[in-house]
């Protein structure tokens, strides 16, 4: 673990992740905060509670909307799949053209509700390479990378691990772990993922395990952070884990409760 800071004032930090277009309250998320950390998807592509909200049936209506939840939920990805495509078909202009058109809408909203300073990571379903565009100078882009704030450490990692859902932001595990590595020993490990503990990827509305990473999983245990902070998972089995002297914590689902998780110390 990092060595401990010299005595000095008390520090906070305000923690969210999992955003998804909640613009209105991301803009008052870092009141009271000496930093606002994001952990990633501010995109908002389809909302699993409200199926009128999102990118999906602005595009395609409510009732395909509800179509597709269905499917997923019921793990019937291929079909799943086969139902978008024909959708998509349909639309007669490049998927990749409308995606992008629409996502870069929410990042002009969102990135502007950005306090100063905020420090953020990508999520699964973020498109990296557009956040320099969106990206003001009081926010600070970190993935497989760590920074000072107030005298701990915290490393940050982004995005998330293959899955059959095909998110735009999926690396393999070996390109995962290694930005885990590259973080190394820090007083606070910052991911969009959680690591591989059932209890915390286990989602008891979509009942499915989303992807954790091992990786994460064993640099905790080596590593011994004071903290590991999360999302990923909307409706987790448990929000709040001990593993060894870490405590491991999501930090909520921005998107539907609007308020941070805060860290002081």
């Amino acid at each position: 673990m990092a060595p401990t800071p010299a005595p000095g004032r008390r520090h906070r930090v305000h923690v969210i992740s999992d955003v998804h277009g909640n613009a209105r309250d991301l803009a008052t998320a870092g009141a009271g905060a000496d930093a606002l950390i994001c952990l990633g998807d501010l995109v908002l592509f389809l909302d699993y509670a409200d199926h009128s909200r999102g990118i999906f049936p602005d595009l395609f209506g409510v009732e395909n909307a509800h179509r597709i939840v269905a499917l997923r939920t019921e793990r019937r990805f291929t079909e799943a799949r086969e139902f978008g495509a024909r959708l998509w078909a349909g639309i007669g202009e490049d998927r990749a053209t409308v995606i992008e058109t629409a996502v870069r809408r929410q990042y002009a909203e969102l990135f502007a509700a950005f306090p100063t300073p905020t420090y953020a990571t990508y999520g699964n379903v973020d498109i990296p390479p557009l956040w320099p565009e969106y990206a003001g100078p009081g926010t600070t882009v970190l993935d497989g990378e760590r920074t000072e704030i107030g005298g701990w450490t915290f490393g940050f990692v982004g995005g998330g691990l293959r899955t059959p859902m095909h998110t735009p932001y999926e690396i393999d595990d070996e390109e995962y772990a290694a930005k885990i590595e590259a973080v190394g020993e820090v007083d606070v490990l910052c991911t969009h993922i959680p690591p591989e503990v059932p209890e915390l990827v286990y989602d008891t509305v979509a009942r499915r395990f989303e992807r954790g990473s091992r990786a994460l999983l064993d640099a905790i245990r080596r590593t011994r952070p004071r903290y590991a902070l999360f999302g990923h998972v909307h409706q987790p089995l448990v929000r709040r884990m001990r593993i060894g002297a870490t405590e491991c914590v999501n930090v909520g689902h921005f998107a539907e409760a609007g308020r941070p998780w805060a860290l002081e110390w």
